[in-house]
């Protein structure tokens, strides 16, 4: 029997913070991928079945809350939980990234434990043995 690991996709048009965010994933034992924006995570979805999408909120082509309500519209990005994070703090950032279908919203930068925590919280059960 084989462990199918969690696999995330991290979605950031930063290529610094995907890395970190990828080498701070994939060293906690996730499966990690990763886009460089909304389209990108969009198309991704569409062949790849993930476990939990990490979502920055202003990138070119696709910004985050455009792609958490299109992840949402289609069949498969429904179930898995979307965590966005993002630089942005302003009053109703939150609302709008929960109105658009996210479960929860960070503020940059995020402590390396709180985001594995949170990850291996919401993961917890989407894999199982085969």
């Amino acid at each position: 029997m084989t462990e199918t690991l969690p696999l995330v996709l991290v979605v950031d048009d930063a290529a610094t913070v995907r890395m970190y965010h990828s080498t701070l994933l994939g060293d906690a034992g996730f499966g990690v991928r990763e886009a460089a924006n909304g389209l990108e995570a969009v198309e991704a979805a569409l062949t790849t079945s993930f476990d939990l999408f990490v979502v920055d909120v202003n990138m070119p082509k696709m910004n985050g809350y455009t792609c958490v309500e299109t992840l949402r519209s289609e069949t498969v990005g429904t179930a898995a939980p979307i965590v966005m994070i993002s630089t942005e703090d302003r009053p109703g950032d939150a609302d709008r990234a929960y109105a658009a279908g996210a479960n929860l919203y960070l503020v940059k930068p995020v402590a390396p434990d709180r985001l594995v925590r949170i990850a291996r919280l919401l993961t917890a059960g989407r894999r199982v043995v085969a």
